[in-house]
């Protein structure tokens, strides 16, 4: 269910506007059937992602477009931004991305009312925004307008939002929130999956497993599919409610990667202006300067960007949740991991490109550390760590080594990246 923020900045009236000029540009006619007058589809270059992507929702507003907001972003470890929120026009489209180009920056930017064949193009554009939450009714002109970038922008995405699995069914056009993305995917064919599924944290509300939830759908539909999934995750306090915790962000964020995802977005990077947003701050506040949040993203955006490159290169085989009244040996069955010490986790399992399998292990806990004791499928010399502080492979590390068995410690929401070697049982 969207917000009443992104209701207001969801350019519906963009979306039309750009229809038009794409009949105008390409000779389609849009009725409301939503057929083509041409039969035949173009040739089309489809995107590629070539990293990690680390990035967020409402890019600072158009008088804050500067080379110090961007070098800000680029300080706190982002790897791209929409920017469809402040660059809205031709011009300002195009210096966004030189800033991004010069920063290092990928960005998603705004088709700023022009047809496909001038939009502004460059070495940092990643795609263009066609639309947020779109229904089912939608999804016949968007397929158009992709296709249309893939002819005239080759490799660029057009990026489009899905709904959450708590929207109404009046909003999905079914009850069956899987049937929505699968239906999505087979009348758009989309590059990524992207949704927002937020916020998950209430004074005296856990939102997690309905989190885990649509996480689960779209790892399944993206597999499917054979294309990667990002998702937005809350990041600020509106409404009723709460201003998440570093370790409540970095629970987001490793559920996620346990799921599979090639792409985290914050909402927000920038507090816009609104009654919504009453109390706090996204990571910036309306006035630029920073909250708390923009310390706690550099650090877990530094992590993030050290593990990007082997997360690239996992594909998801299972997510075994463990509760604490579950026996963990029965509930790891078919993972990379024998056993566990009791208590609540995420496993993600996965299979690298070069053959070993990797599991990412996730404390599901938000409020206090564990220190589990671990068996993996093969020996601890047959077991190295993607080293969260350089992205290296690093020989495992048994942190009490004078207790039996191998002893792993986790933060409160943390996950930590293990590569199987040789594995004794398949």
């Amino acid at each position: 269910m969207e917000t009443t923020l992104r209701r207001r900045f969801k350019r519906g009236d963009g979306l039309r506007t750009g229809l038009a000029l794409l009949a105008v540009a390409s000779g389609v006619v849009l009725g409301g059937s939503g057929r083509a007058a041409r039969a035949a589809e173009p040739s089309l270059a489809r995107f590629v992602q070539d990293r990690f992507a680390i990035g967020f929702w409402v890019d600072p507003p158009a008088d804050q477009q500067t080379d110090a907001r961007f070098a800000e972003i680029a300080a706190a470890n982002f790897t791209f931004i929409i920017g469809n929120f402040g660059a809205t026009t031709p011009d300002m489209v195009r210096r966004q991305l030189e800033l991004c180009e010069k920063h290092g920056l990928k960005a998603i930017v705004s088709m700023a009312g022009l047809p496909p064949g001038q939009l502004p193009d460059g070495p940092a554009c990643w795609g263009y925004y066609l639309a947020d939450e779109p229904g089912p009714g939608a999804f016949g002109d968007l397929r158009k307008m992709a296709d249309a970038i893939r002819a005239a922008r080759p490799g660029r995405l057009a990026f489009i939002n899905l709904l959450p699995d708590y929207a109404p069914a009046s909003a999905l056009g079914t009850t069956n929130y899987t049937e929505h993305v699968a239906r999505f995917i087979r009348e758009v064919r989309p590059d990524v999956l992207s949704m927002d599924h937020y916020p998950i944290f209430l004074p005296n509300a856990d939102g997690r497993e309905g989190y885990c939830r649509n996480l689960e759908v779209f790892r399944r539909q993206s597999l499917a599919a054979g294309i990667p999934f990002w998702n937005f995750f809350n990041t600020m306090p509106y409404g009723p409610h709460s201003d998440p915790t570093e370790a409540q962000l970095r629970w987001q964020i490793f559920a996620s990667l346990v799921h599979g995802a090639k792409g985290v977005m914050y909402f927000c990077y920038w507090t816009p202006a609104g009654d919504e947003f009453p109390k706090g701050g996204a990571i910036l506040r309306r006035d630029g300067t920073r909250t708390r949040h923009y310390d706690e993203a550099m650090r877990l955006n530094a992590v993030l960007k050290n593990l990007g490159p082997t997360l690239m290169r996992l594909t998801s085989t299972g997510v075994h949740p463990i509760r604490a009244q579950d026996d963990p040996p029965k509930a790891l069955a078919g993972s990379p991991v024998h056993s566990l010490t009791p208590g609540e986790y995420l496993i993600g399992a996965f299979k690298h490109q070069d053959g070993r399998r990797a599991v990412l292990i996730q404390n599901y806990h938000i409020a206090y550390s564990l220190w589990p004791t671990v068996e993996f499928a093969a020996g601890e010399e047959a077991v190295t760590e993607v080293s969260p502080k350089t992205g290296q492979e690093v020989p495992v590390y048994d942190e009490s080594p004078d207790m039996e068995g191998l002893q792993i410690s986790l933060d409160a929401g943390e996950g930590r990246l293990f590569l199987i070697h040789d594995m004794r049982h398949n």
